[in-house]
């Protein structure tokens, strides 16, 4: 097994060289700054005046960073979504401290001893970025938190997903829409907690994913255990790293499907076209929205005919004698 102290130092050049070879394409909507005491990153397009912008959070992977899918962030960003993405204490962005948590390394191998105690901290830090954003003037009229969607990558992943519902004593109300790009599950699969979630659901995958997060699609995998509306879309020959910056190949499709998911149920667009047509890249597409309630039909009502039309009176029948026509 690798070392704390090795393994921090690979993933420490391995976020370095991502951020140097994505650094062309940042455009100036980027910004960092401090929110409830978190390092955080912004996008966003210049802000119109009265017009409140929908917000996406996103919650990096494990020794990731705030900035670790940029391409991503930017294209919520260019959508017209205010964009917040928090340095959880695990991050290892350049010229970031980072602080390990105690049991890293060993948890991800064990799923079935998990609880939700485990990484709370990153829950409680989305709790804390929310707060700060509501109270603060650079936003308070810019940003709409009646329309928020949670985005995760890998721990990430797990992170957003138990703010949804997947650890009942996370669950924070308020969140319109959840995408888990290849989110750590497993301790949600093996204690099938994630019929716990409350929000539409997108998850998104690779099939040259070789890490401990393929059972999405699986029979009795996430995806199964989840209630609708739900999403998945596996993406070929993508690796773990296909949604952060060192990725290449589907960067494209990632943002147009993740971009289609948040506009249908955070912001109420129709996007069902996008949704449900598997395009270039796409291994393998699985979707299921909500039964709608079956009506009856309606009774049908009968036309009134003219009064020229009308039916003389039938005639009225008196006591048991014969049928007498009416007076004309």
């Amino acid at each position: 097994m690798i070392r704390p102290r090795i393994a921090g130092v690979l993933a420490r050049v391995f976020i370095a060289v991502a951020l140097l070879t994505s650094g062309a394409s940042v455009l100036a909507a980027e910004k960092w700054m401090t929110l409830g005491g978190l390092r955080v990153a912004v996008w966003s397009l210049p802000a119109e005046a009265d017009l409140a912008q929908p917000v996406i959070v996103f919650s990096h992977g494990f020794l990731g960073c705030a900035t670790q899918s940029r391409f991503l962030m930017q294209a919520f960003a260019d959508a017209g979504y205010k964009v917040f993405a928090p340095n959880h204490r695990d991050a290892m962005c350049v010229g970031e401290e980072v602080s390990l948590p105690n049991r890293a390394f060993l948890p991800f191998q064990t799923p079935s001893q998990w609880t939700d105690a485990d990484f709370r901290d990153r829950a409680d830090d989305i709790r804390r970025l929310l707060a700060a954003i509501r109270i603060d003037d650079r936003f308070r009229t810019h940003v709409d938190l009646s329309h928020l969607g949670l985005v995760g990558h890998s721990l990430g992943g797990y992170t957003v997903l138990g703010l949804s519902g997947a650890w009942a004593s996370w669950k924070m109300p308020g969140i319109s829409a959840v995408l888990a790009l290849s989110p750590y599950a497993e301790p949600f699969m093996e204690q099938r907690t994630l019929s716990g979630l409350s929000v539409p659901v997108m998850y998104q995958g690779g099939n040259f994913d070789f890490m401990k997060m393929p059972g999405m699609h699986k029979t009795s995998g996430a995806y199964d255990q989840s209630p609708s509306p739900k999403y998945f879309v596996e993406f070929d020959l993508a690796s773990h790293w296909a949604w952060t910056n060192f990725g290449f190949g589907v960067h494209d499709q990632i943002a147009a499907y993740g971009v289609a998911f948040m506009d249908a149920y955070v912001r109420g667009f129709v996007r069902d076209v996008e949704l449900t047509t598997s395009a270039r890249g796409v291994a393998a597409l699985r979707h299921a929205e909500p039964v709608a309630t079956k009506l009856e039909p309606a009774p049908e009502i009968q036309e009134v005919p003219p009064a020229d039309e009308v039916a003389p009176p039938l005639p009225v029948a008196i006591g048991h004698g014969p049928v007498a026509e009416a007076a004309p």
